[in-house]
């Protein structure tokens, strides 16, 4: 009775203040409130996400209150998204400072981590479903708030047409659960009596419309397009997609991962997320726009993060949307002093660079194995070791093998060090966090992510193959593919904001 309790108050108090803060969105957008109210708006912002991490902490909130579900997973995922908003709405303020719709930025923003943030904590499979069409909807918003430039209308309409193919594939995938089943709460929907009546072709049918569901979002191949589209919008609208919404298709998979037995579409969702780690790698490679750059690596992280939840790793993948939103929000804010120097060290060439090189590569691989001998049965564990290895044989050459002198190495490897001391403590405080919320499905066969690492493999060495045959006609065709795959439709591509004369005018 006393956790009930607990679970209703602290409940009233989020809604509180969520509600708190979406009223003084709409506040704002007042032309007689005084810009400088934005800061009094921020402070009220601030609220939401202090509830959330308080209730995070509280290991006794957890339960269900009506059509409302509580568990780790909700709370960390309602505090990072309302966290990464009050950020970057914090950012807005001077950022966006003379726009003509800089009230309604500050509104929508509200709106769409507000709407996500209910999304997760939603137990009631129509509420989820509502909740994450109006995220959706916002973030369509965002992108053609200056609807008076025609490239960002055009960018809004290829980002609106996917996500309705996304929302009405996940609206489906919930009726045919709530037809097989009779359940719309989600912690019913998941019971293994409420499973067992699910036949074979139904599970399969259920499991494709998800994947469709969160492929789109995530911008994995053939559905990219969108992301690329997206560019035009302002930077903090850019930073906000990144960080805190394309990720969510792990959430999604993370929540339903019960219904996954590593059948068909575990395999359809491995195979096109290698791809997309391929595609996405090549494309930040060859584009020379900052904001491209980012957008191509978003496409390879999110196809690395659903080969994690793919292979039933899924604490991993909410560890791996956290990290890479943070890191992605940062970037993005700092995209405008952004320097990119496209210079090559000529320490590369020398003797004692290329030992450096090798002995990181033999200690890389050697990591590597050792990680995947620790249990070689699990196909999580062989991908994992392949990424290990590779992010640390990239990290030791370009810290240690082309660090400034003796001083320069031994910082150099402090810092690997310390960056593998911070992961570790992360990764142990999320899996507390979350190992009673989150379940663990069937991996897909073994053959399957045998083909995964090959591609991944395959595609590294074609890479290195290609950088030191640039002349030959095989680059230039690979170039060129890879440049125009990365390239935004010329409806939404524009040399100068033709709208900003009716502006002068």
């Amino acid at each position: 009775m006393l956790v009930s309790l607990s679970l209703s108050s602290l409940l009233t108090l989020f809604f509180i203040t969520l509600i708190a803060s979406g009223i003084s969105g709409l506040l704002f957008l007042h032309p007689r409130v005084p810009l400088s109210y934005v800061r009094i708006h921020i402070g009220i912002l601030a609220l939401p996400p202090l509830v959330s991490l308080v209730n995070l902490a509280n290991r006794s909130v957890e339960g269900n209150v009506g059509p409302w579900h509580f568990d780790s997973l909700a709370w960390l995922m309602t505090f990072f998204v309302l966290t990464i908003g009050l950020i970057i709405q914090r950012f807005s303020v001077r950022y966006l400072m003379g726009d003509r719709s800089y009230r309604k930025y500050f509104t929508l923003f509200t709106f769409t981590t507000g709407a996500a943030s209910i999304a997760w904590l939603s137990g009631d499979l129509r509420l989820m479903v509502i909740f994450w069409g109006a995220t959706l909807v916002g973030l369509t918003l965002l992108i053609r708030l200056n609807s008076a430039w025609q490239v960002a209308s055009e960018a809004a309409k290829v980002t609106g047409r996917l996500f309705l193919v996304s929302w009405f594939s996940l609206f489906f995938a919930m009726i045919w659960l709530f037809q097989v089943t009779g359940q719309w709460q989600l912690s019913l929907v998941l019971t293994n009596e409420s499973l067992a009546q699910l036949g074979a072709w139904e599970r399969t049918g259920i499991h494709l419309l998800i994947v469709l569901a969160v492929m789109i979002p995530a911008a994995q191949w053939p559905f990219q397009r969108w992301l690329i589209e997206s560019i035009v919008a302002p930077t903090p609208v850019s930073a906000i997609m990144h960080a805190g919404l394309v990720n969510a298709g792990g959430i999604i998979l993370t929540r339903f991962s019960p219904l996954f037995n590593g059948g068909i579409a575990s395999v359809i969702l491995l195979l096109l997320a290698g791809i997309s780690v391929l595609i996405g790698t090549g494309i930040s490679l060859v584009q020379v726009d900052y904001k491209r750059q980012l957008v191509g690596s978003t496409i390879a992280q999110m196809g690395f993060m659903l080969i994690q939840c793919a292979l039933g790793a899924y604490i991993a993948a909410i560890i791996h949307l956290i990290l890479h939103g943070l890191f992605k929000a940062t970037l993005f804010l700092q995209a405008g002093s952004a320097v990119r120097s496209h210079e090559v060290s000529a320490r590369a060439n020398k003797g004692t660079s290329y030992l450096w090189i090798m002995a990181g590569r033999i200690l890389s691989l050697g990591i590597g194995v050792a990680f995947w001998l620790a249990a070689p049965g699990e196909g999580y564990q062989f991908i994992s070791a392949l990424i290990l290895g590779w992010s640390l044989s990239v990290s030791w050459t370009q810290l240690v093998a082309f660090g400034e002198g003796r001083m320069g190495r031994i910082a150099g490897l402090t810092f690997l060090g310390g960056a593998a001391f911070v992961y570790f403590i992360i990764h142990n405080l999320f899996y507390k966090w979350l190992h009673t919320s989150v379940f663990q499905s069937v991996q897909p066969p073994m053959s399957a992510v045998i083909i995964v690492v090959c591609l991944l493999l395959f595609g590294s060495a074609l890479g290195t193959w290609v950088a030191r045959h640039r002349s030959s006609v095989f680059f230039a065709v690979l170039y060129l593919w890879l440049v125009r795959l990365g390239e935004a439709k010329p409806k939404t591509v524009e040399n100068h904001p033709d709208y900003l004369k009716q502006y002068l005018s």
